[in-house]
C-alpha cells in the first residue's frame, strides 16, 4: 500500500513537472492597439515574450475600429488608442477598467509624399496653401470623422486656414497606415500621418512637420479592459518601464510617464 502511494506521489510530480511549461505556453495577452503603433510595439511584445512566456495576438487598426470592436465584445484585454476620445468612449461604454488607465505616449503630424517627389521642405504655418501643394493629386489620410490621425489632420488645416481648398483633395483611408501606404504608392501626392509611421515606411519622406499649436495634443492612452485576464497588469507595468521607454522611443514616440525599472 505505501509502494502505491508513493508510486502516485511520484506520478503526480511527473504530472506536474510535464504540464506546468504548457500551461505557461499558453498563456495569451490580446491586445487592440492603434495602427501606428504597429512596429514598436512588435518589438515591445517580442521583449516581454522573451522574458516571460507570454504570447500575444494583437490587432490593430483605427483606434475608431477597435473601440467598437470591443463594445461588440471582441475579446481584448489590452487597448492602446491614438487619441483620447475613443479612450473616453470605451470607458463610457463600460468596456474599459478605468483605474488602469494611463496617457502612454506622444507623437506629431507630419505632411509626406512619395520618396522621389519633387516636394520638398514645405513651411506649414497660417495660410499655407496644401490645396495647390498637392496639384492634381489626392491627399491621403484617415477618416477625418473618426480616424485619429484624420480628426488630427483637419484640426490642424481648419486653424491654419487651409481646409476649405484642400478638402476636395483628400482621400479618406481607413486607419493612418492605409494612408502610409497609399503615399508610398504614388497613389496619393501628398498625406498627413504621424512622425513615426513616416519613419518606418522608406517609400515616403517627410517634407513638413505641423506645429503643435495647430491641433489637440496627440496622446496615446493604454488600459485594460474590463475582462483582462490577470497577466495583463503585469504587461502594463513593462509598457511603463525603462525597456519599452527605450524602444518606443528609438521610433520617434514621446514617452510621458516617469519610467519604471
Amino acid at each position: 500500500m505505501i509502494r502505491i502511494a508513493g508510486l502516485f506521489t511520484a506520478f503526480v510530480i511527473l504530472a506536474g513537472a510535464i504540464l506546468s511549461p504548457a500551461a505557461a505556453e499558453d498563456k495569451t495577452i490580446t491586445v487592440f492597439a492603434a495602427a501606428s503603433m504597429k512596429n514598436a510595439l512588435d518589438e515591445i511584445d517580442a521583449a516581454y515574450t522573451a522574458k516571460t512566456g507570454v504570447k500575444f495576438s494583437v490587432s490593430y487598426a483605427a483606434s475608431s475600429v477597435l473601440a467598437k470592436q470591443i463594445e461588440q465584445g471582441a475579446p481584448a484585454d489590452v487597448f492602446v488608442s491614438a487619441d483620447t476620445d475613443w479612450m473616453d468612449y470605451a470607458i463610457s461604454k463600460k468596456t474599459i477598467n478605468e483605474p488602469t488607465r494611463v496617457n502612454l505616449l506622444g507623437n506629431s503630424i507630419v505632411l509626406i509624399a512619395p520618396k522621389d517627389s519633387k516636394i520638398d521642405n514645405v513651411t506649414i504655418a497660417q495660410g499655407f496653401d496644401l490645396a495647390k501643394l498637392a496639384g492634381d493629386g489626392k491627399i491621403a489620410t484617415g477618416d477625418v470623422k473618426s480616424v485619429p490621425v484624420g480628426k488630427y489632420a483637419k484640426a490642424a488645416l481648419e486653424k491654419l486656414g487651409a481646409w476649405q481648398a484642400a478638402e476636395p483633395k483628400f482621400a479618406m483611408a481607413e486607419s493612418v497606415r492605409a494612408a502610409l501606404t497609399l503615399v508610398a504608392r504614388g497613389e496619393a501626392n501628398l498625406g498627413i500621418v504621424y512622425s513615426t509611421d513616416a519613419k518606418v515606411e522608406p517609400g515616403v519622406k517627410i517634407v513638413g512637420t505641423f506645429p503643435a499649436d495647430s491641433h489637440p495634443a496627440i496622446i496615446y492612452p493604454v488600459a485594460a479592459t474590463t475582462t483582462a485576464k490577470p497577466e495583463t497588469n503585469d504587461y502594463l507595468a513593462f509598457l511603463r518601464s525603462t525597456a519599452a521607454k527605450t524602444i518606443l522611443e528609438k521610433y520617434g514616440f514621446k514617452f510621458l510617464l516617469s519610467p519604471t525599472t
